[in-house]
Order: structure tokens, then sequence, then C-alpha cells
């Protein structure tokens, strides 16, 4: 596995002036977003779009990743031009709360020159993330965003930016996502957390004291997770049963290697240089205790009772992660209390990082949902 240290970066971000309370009670006193911008605010600052990125994302959504050198992660949606055209808009797309690069998180120091907050790191909720959000938002003199979207975690946040600040977006696109995050998605999660907890390296969430990372068990979590965001077409078809040669493990039973066993471990070695063990518990655990009927007493239709925000929703016929029946769930709450809803359901083989691929169903999806969004506001 390559641990070999990426080259460190500072990250533009903003300081939250009041800190930020918690759902857990704890308030943090000093909160930073790492966030990053594209295009241009108009005078009437009317044509913000808030991105909001999926659990191992992050905010460098439209440009080559300065720490990994790879292209922007959704760079066939947002970028000049594009369905998200940033020719026309303003994009924001900031780090979670609770993340690794550059925003406040287990990582990040207790106070200025004080040590990391490590596994002490309060827990959190989607809210929180998307309280975080808000205060961003607003620091940067933004009344009301124009369309909030994202995909996977991503979408939950744009479910809860609905929910709690209606009044602050004029259209939410969540894609690829859910309402709640289901008993099979928390399993799978766990057994990753497992991974990581039980590798001697974890140090009970210190790793940092003792000059490691806990990598074998975090590259188990990636790996686990990364088979559920494809199908069994999509790993049929790109790797099949095809066997290549490898570095023997150990005689002939370890000698040879599926292509899809070499394919994951690259998936895990490359993810545990760029981001931190106790951040993926953190974030993990966030989206597990995320439930939007529960909040509003046990109704998801409560969650957007008198809403005016329009809603784009969008799911995938192969995604089994955040199956399009939990879509189809989000848009008949929606219809209860007559909202703005349009709903699609691409049929695609590629499974849940669909929504990360080139979609051209997508991308139609999103460039006419917005186009028409655009037209009733007036922006051109």
């Amino acid at each position: 596995m390559d641990l070999t240290p990426l080259p460190e970066i500072v990250h533009q971000s903003l300081r939250l002036d009041h800190g930020l309370t918690l759902d857990c009670g704890v308030t943090l006193d000093d909160v930073r977003l790492a966030y990053r911008t594209y295009g241009t605010l108009n005078a009437t600052r009317s044509n913000a779009i808030l991105v909001c990125h999926a659990l191992t994302g992050d905010q460098y959504v439209a440009e080559t990743h300065p720490i990994t050198g790879k292209p922007a992660w959704w760079g066939g949606l947002v970028g000049p031009g594009c369905p998200v055209d940033t020719d026309r808009y303003f994009v924001i797309c900031s780090n979670v709360l609770g993340g690794c690069m550059g925003s406040t998180g287990p990582a990040s120091p207790r106070a200025e020159g004080a040590a990391p907050w490590g596994v002490d790191f309060p827990p959190l909720t989607i809210q929180d993330m998307v309280r975080a959000q808000k205060a961003l938002i607003d620091a940067l003199g933004i009344e009301r965003l124009f369309a909030v979207i994202g995909g996977s975690m991503g979408g939950m946040q744009v479910l809860a930016w609905a929910a709690m600040y209606p009044e602050k977006m004029f259209a939410a696109v969540p894609i690829a996502a859910a309402a709640y995050h289901s008993a099979q998605n928390i399993a799978f999660h766990e057994v990753g957390r497992q991974a990581i907890l039980a590798d001697p390296d974890f140090h009970e969430g210190r790793y940092r004291d003792h000059g490691v990372i806990p990598a074998r068990g975090l590259g188990v979590a990636r790996m686990t997770a990364h088979i559920t965001y494809l199908s069994e077409t999509a790993l049929s078809r790109k790797f099949g049963r095809r066997i290549q040669s490898g570095a023997a493990l150990g005689g002939a039973l370890f000698g040879d290697r599926f292509a899809v066993e070499s394919y994951l471990e690259h998936q895990g070695s490359s993810f545990v240089r760029r981001f931190d063990a106790n951040s993926y518990l953190c974030i993990t655990r966030a989206m597990d205790f995320f439930d939007l009927a529960a909040d509003h007493g046990g109704s998801l239709a409560q969650a957007f009772q008198g809403t005016q925000t329009r809603f784009l929703l969008v799911s995938f016929s192969s995604d089994w992660l955040f199956p399009t029946a939990q879509s189809r769930a989000i848009a008949r709450a929606l219809n209860q209390v007559a909202a703005n809803v349009s709903f699609v359901e691409i049929i695609s083989d590629k499974g849940h990082d669909a929504f990360l691929l080139d979609e051209p169903d997508l991308a139609r999806s999103v460039a006419g949902f917005l186009a028409g969004c655009a037209e009733t506001l007036g922006l051109v």
C-alpha cells in the first residue's frame, strides 16, 4: 500500500465569527469552512448555486484537485458551458464540517496552537453541516440561493436545506439520495468502521500521537464502501472474472489475483493518503443518523410543509444504495404538500456512482430544470 505523503496545501477558508452550536449540544467556538467558488456573483446576488459534496468528496468540484492531481470530481456537470454553467451561475462548494480538507474536523486543533481534536471531536449531524454552510452563505452576503444541488450525502444535505431554510433557496436538486439512511447502508458503514477500529495503528483514535495512520483499516473501509457504489453489471463489464498476475502473497493460492481485487486495493490505498480516519468515522455516523421524517414527528411531508422551493429529484435504475423507491417516497411527500416537484429515474447500469459519471440524461435533466427556474426568475 502506497503511503507516500501527499503535498500539503493551505485551503481557502472562512472562520465563522460566532462559532456553531451542534445538535449534540456542544458549541464549537472556532469553526472554519474551506470552500471554493466558481463564476461571478451577479449584481443582485441572485445567481448563486451551492453544491454539496458526497461522503468522500470535497470543495474542489470543478477544478483539478490541488493535492491528488485528479480531474474535477463533478467536471461533467459543473463548469463553463456545463449544466451548472459557471459562465452563468456563481457556484459555491464547501468541505463539510467534520471533513479533512480544510474545514473544522477531527484533524483540526481544538484551538489555535492546541492539539487536534482527534477522536474527541463531537458527533455531527447532516443538519450541523447545513448550519455551517448557511453561516458561510450569510458571510458571503448571499440572501437567497438560486439552487442547492448535491448527490448521495450531498443530496441529504440538499433535503436538509429544503426542510431547514426553504426561504433561503429557490430550487433544490437532490440526486441519488434519500430522506434517511437504511439499515443496510448503516450495516455497510459499520463494517468499515469496525475495520478502522480493529487496525492496530488506530490507537483508540490517537494515531497521530504515534506518528501513524490506520491505513489497513481505512483502506478496507473504502473498499467495502466502493462495492456499494457500483452495480453487479458495472463490475462484470469492467472486470468480469479476469485474473491478472500479481505479487505472490504465498504460494499458488494467492499468486494470481482477480482484476477486481487489484482495483479495490487501488481504491483503498489511494484513499488513505488523502482522508482522515477519524473524519471517516464522524461523517459516516452523521449519515447513519440522518432521518428527515423522524425530525418532523415521523412525517416526511411535514418536513416540507408550506415550501415554495422547486424540486428536481433524480435517481438511477441500478442504484441499490439509494434506490429509486426512496426518491419516489420523497416525491410523494412533496406532492402531499402541493410542492412543485419533478422526478426522473435515469436508466443506467452504472450503480450509485452514476451521478458522478458521464450520464447524458442527468446532464440534460439538470440543465433543463435550471434553465426553467432561471427563466422564471428572469436570470439571463
